[in-house]
């Protein structure tokens, strides 16, 4: 007879994010026996190793090692703009709803472009581009995927094709908020570089599913990249001994994208969990591995749905007013997308 711990008992399910993940035993080794320099003065070779491989990887020619994905983005729309230009983004793109405040200090116009499943309307885009009269020159399209505010969705090749095209008609670079490109990239069955070809510029974060302690890489073409060195200096973004954060990083390039797939297979199967308990709840049907969750049917509002579902054993992060957001990644297995769905189901029954 199996026996059930309670969910008291146990340590809670924790969905809010793929950030929370640790680093493997391999990362802890490599960073133990890690090569380090002063990556301030005269470079730190782990560092300088990461940053060669992930722009190797990207078909980039260079890379920059930075803290934050956020820096990466800002560090790339720095380097590719001047003031009183124009950034567009599709409207509920990451940098667009959580990062633009950096226009306080860039001096740059944010433009939102209505999309579909965090794919931009080319048409709007079009729009967007055009110059002349009173519209700012657009120097710089962003594009992301894998799509958070979008449930994770992952951008068609051909899309992105048609907005490298487009932008590059009017003389604008392309970024890409790679965050999880690696998820994007097993989604649709193709390397990393088959995604990052459509953009001249592109940030991946190490710390999400790839399960680095922290940090991120930028890469791009030389002379976009060698601005962004100076950038980041004038941001505070130089570290010193950064090479014993870069080996984690290292590690997870090399070795963690390809078990993403796990994660996509399980944010599935909790989907389809928690769609058996409709009409009160609704559930996204995932293509990576971000389930979002719609609670407007079940009476309750956000903070009484998180405060409720951790009490059962579960974390989940609200995401705006009715919705609620549930990420998986390598620290979850089988029977604790069983114990989530058994947690949504619990709060249903209690309320």
């Amino acid at each position: 007879m199996t026996q059930h711990t309670p969910a008291a008992q146990r340590a809670p399910v924790d969905l809010r994010s793929d950030t929370v993940t640790h680093p493997t035993e391999a990362m802890y080794e490599r960073m133990r026996a890690a090569p380090i320099g002063d990556d301030g003065l005269d470079g730190d070779p782990t560092v300088r190793e990461l940053e060669a491989h992930v722009a190797a990887s990207l078909g980039k020619d260079a890379g920059l090692f930075v803290p934050s994905c956020t820096m990466a983005n800002l560090l790339a729309v720095l380097a590719q703009t001047q003031r009183n230009e124009q950034v567009v983004l599709e409207s509920a793109a990451h940098m667009y709803t959580s990062e633009r405040g950096a226009a306080t200090f860039t001096g740059l116009f944010y433009l939102g472009v209505a999309g579909t499943d965090g794919a931009m309307d080319l048409g709007r885009l079009e729009e967007a581009l055009l110059t002349g009269g009173h519209r700012l020159k657009t120097s710089l399209v962003a594009m992301e995927t894998s799509h958070n505010n979008a449930g994770g969705t992952v951008l068609p090749l051909d899309h992105m094709q048609a907005v490298h095209g487009m932008a590059s008609a009017v003389g604008a670079a392309v970024h890409l908020d790679g965050a999880r490109l690696f998820n994007a990239a097993v989604a649709l069955g193709v390397a990393p570089g088959d995604i990052a070809r459509h953009a001249d510029t592109v940030s991946l974060c190490l710390s999400k599913g790839l399960s680095a302690p922290v940090g991120a890489v930028l890469a791009g073409g030389a002379p976009v990249m060698a601005r962004a060195r100076v950038l980041r200096r004038m941001l505070g973004g130089t570290q010193r001994q950064s090479g014993i954060m870069a080996a984690a990083g290292l590690e997870g390039v090399r070795t963690m994208g390809g078990r993403l797939a796990e994660d996509h297979v399980r944010a599935r199967r909790l989907s389809d969990g928690l769609n058996r308990l409709a009409p009160a709840l609704s559930a996204t049907v995932p293509q990576t591995n971000i389930v979002q969750v719609e609670t407007a049917a079940s009476g309750m509002n956000n903070a009484q749905w998180v405060a409720a579902l951790q009490a059962a054993g579960l974390l989940a992060r609200p995401w705006g007013r009715t919705r609620l957001r549930c990420v998986t990644h390598r620290h979850i297995r089988d029977e604790d997308i069983d114990a989530a769905v058994l947690a949504f189901e619990t709060v249903l029954n209690r309320h």
